[in-house]
């Protein structure tokens, strides 16, 4: 069974490719604007699962992981900044703060029709980092693709004090705890 991965995330291709199993990459054409009143757990939740379905298109054999994630703080979204000026004000803003990421996942089996799709929160709790640290982490790490503008498996770790989480993949953009048990529903053996 073809296994495609519909993101063009390079994170999520590079975790994907830590449980050896053969599968291609596809880029879904998907909005990713949350709609009115929709909580940042449920955008990630529909974008997961539109991402698969899209990537599904023309593909009726396949099983298509769609993941997405929103970050928040005390509520309130937080996407990915884009440019130094914009992940700066995101550093500040998260500094001293609690940050919670919905990495939302979903396996579509095209050839069933079925479903699975699941939300695996993380808590991270930022250091009380100075603007100096900050903007020394944004020289080197350059973190403009990443909600919240840190990437804890790089140099971000260093911002950090705490993350709680039952997958430590799903911060980085993938939960694979969550994946292979969902592969092994829909009759993948990992590994």
């Amino acid at each position: 069974m073809l296994l495609l991965l519909a993101s063009s995330s390079p994170y999520r291709r590079v975790l994907l490719e830590r449980l050896r199993v053969p599968f291609e990459v596809v880029a879904p054409n998907v909005d990713e604007r949350p709609l009115a009143g929709e909580s940042p757990r449920d955008t990630a939740l529909r974008l997961a699962q539109a991402k698969a379905q899209a990537g599904a298109v023309g593909r009726e054999a396949a099983l298509v992981i769609g993941s997405d994630q929103v970050a928040t703080v005390e509520g309130t979204p937080i996407g990915k900044p884009g440019t130094r000026a914009a992940a700066l004000a995101q550093l500040r803003a998260m500094r001293g703060r609690i940050v919670e990421f919905h990495t939302a996942l979903c396996l579509f089996d095209a050839a069933r029709g079925t479903t699975q799709v699941e939300n695996v929160p993380t808590i991270v709790r930022f250091r009380s980092f100075s603007d100096a640290q900050a903007e020394r982490y944004l020289d080197i790490d350059q973190p403009y693709d990443c909600a919240g503008s840190a990437r804890v498996e790089s140099l971000g770790i260093a911002l950090v004090d705490r993350v709680e989480s039952t997958d430590p993949t799903a911060l980085i953009g993938l939960p694979l705890i969550a994946l292979v048990t969902m592969l092994e529903r829909a009759g993948v053996e990992v590994p």
